[in-house]
């Protein structure tokens, strides 16, 4: 079965349903109308994304099974050469955090890579702030703990950028931001690369997806700084001086000064833990001139993630345990909205654009940390993160040739 979906200046269309941007949308039962064609007609270059829904009635549709059925309808064999060393991109979890992606659906990729005479391993890079992968040695021992050993997946841990985040390449983009980027050498040295990405909110981004995964999880922590230009300010009066943001600033910019926190903007990293970490939401950003900025730099970051792998890059992104906040988070909050499915493609724009829509098409839960937009065809981001515009991460990745919005959605 095909459904398709458009994206218009108006919204988006899916089969019989239209959905405009305001967040209302109107459905027609039964086959497609000659309107809800006219919509779908005259769209050039759409992307296949391909759909696994979560619902099983025998052993041919548990979901490990479909992992390895959209590997197959994606044509990621296609990607993979014999002898190829093939990264497996993923996020391991922060220590307390449980939404990252299964390791026995990670398994079923492992299997398919080594079906193909490919050499597959997880990778990850550092983080920039402090935690549980902030050097290989941690980093590695917490994707152990979360099963991410060999046991489990088949598949060895290597950490990307090394010990201590310093195995970077130069990577030349000649972008708006960037003329290059720091990505981490052994993600430039894999030869194809398979990019795993639990789909979920972000504080800033608004979500987190494949774009996020390759700008974020390819680059060192040289790297993640590069994108992190914009730099949080305190809101004195919410303050309460407790110094939550001064126990997580991994750079010691934070300080308390007549009871109020205090943040040095030359010392700060931009890595907004002290954001996460107040608990009177006093620290904010300006989100009307740094945030596009920062969004465009972690694009343009994503590109060079992918730089001269053309044809060898493939993209799965788990609509399952859709929580508000990324996991690196020491904890997981419950689901926005209920369980969507896993979806695969070639182009990390349209698969991103795919899962952003079909979020917006769910019923939100009122009784997580979604707070507006519960309606089906509302913005479920935004209902959580007011200021986010997660969308402008799929325009500027168009707007750079990574891939494109327009997506037909194939389901198996």
């Amino acid at each position: 079965m095909t459904r398709r979906f458009r994206r218009t200046g108006l919204g988006f269309c899916h089969g019989n349903l239209s959905v405009p941007a305001t967040g209302h949308f109107t459905e027609t039962m039964g086959s497609s109308t000659s309107e809800n064609n006219s919509l779908c007609r005259g769209i050039s270059m759409k992307s296949p994304v391909y759909f696994a829904s979560l619902r099983a009635h025998s052993d041919q549709e548990c979901t490990t099974a479909k992992v390895q059925q959209l590997f197959d309808r994606a044509g990621f064999s296609e990607l993979i050469k014999p002898r190829d060393k093939t990264a497996l991109k993923l996020h391991f979890g922060e220590v307390g955090n449980d939404g990252f992606i299964s390791p026995v659906y990670v398994r079923q990729v492992v299997e398919k890579v080594k079906e193909c005479r490919g050499l597959p391993f997880l990778t990850d890079t550092n983080t920039l702030y402090r935690g549980s992968r902030s050097n290989a040695v941690e980093h590695i021992t917490t994707a152990i703990l979360h099963g991410f050993d060999f046991a489990v997946v088949g598949a060895p841990v290597i950490i990307a950028d090394g010990i201590f985040g310093k195995h970077v390449v130069k990577v030349p983009i000649g972008k708006k931001h960037f003329s290059e980027v720091s990505i981490a050498g052994d993600i430039v040295s894999a030869d194809s690369m398979l990019v795993l990405s639990h789909f979920k909110g972000h504080i800033v981004s608004g979500f987190g997806g494949a774009i996020k995964n390759l700008a974020m999880g390819c680059a060192p922590p040289e790297g993640k700084r590069a994108q992190h230009n914009a730099r949080p300010f305190t809101l004195s009066e919410k303050c309460t001086g407790c110094a939550a943001c001064m126990k997580v600033c991994p750079s010691s910019a934070m300080s308390i000064v007549a009871k109020k926190s205090v943040i040095n903007r030359e010392n700060c990293i931009g890595c907004f833990e002290c954001m996460h970490a107040c608990p009177e939401h006093a620290i904010d950003i300006d989100w009307e001139t740094e945030i596009p900025v920062f969004m465009e730099r972690m694009v343009e970051y994503a590109y060079g993630a992918v730089a001269g792998k053309e044809g060898r890059v493939g993209y799965m992104n788990f609509l399952i345990r859709i929580t508000p906040d990324c996991d690196c988070f020491p904890f997981s909050d419950a689901p926005i909205v209920p369980d969507i499915g896993i979806l695969a493609s070639r182009d990390p724009v349209a698969i991103d654009a795919a899962s952003f829509d079909l979020v917006n098409l769910q019923q939100g839960y009122r009784e997580s940390l979604l707070a507006t937009h519960h309606r089906a065809g509302e913005d479920k981001f935004t209902g959580v993160h007011a200021n986010t515009d997660g969308f402008r991460q799929i325009k500027y990745a168009e707007e750079i040739g990574m891939g494109s919005s327009a997506y037909e959605l194939i389901h198996l």
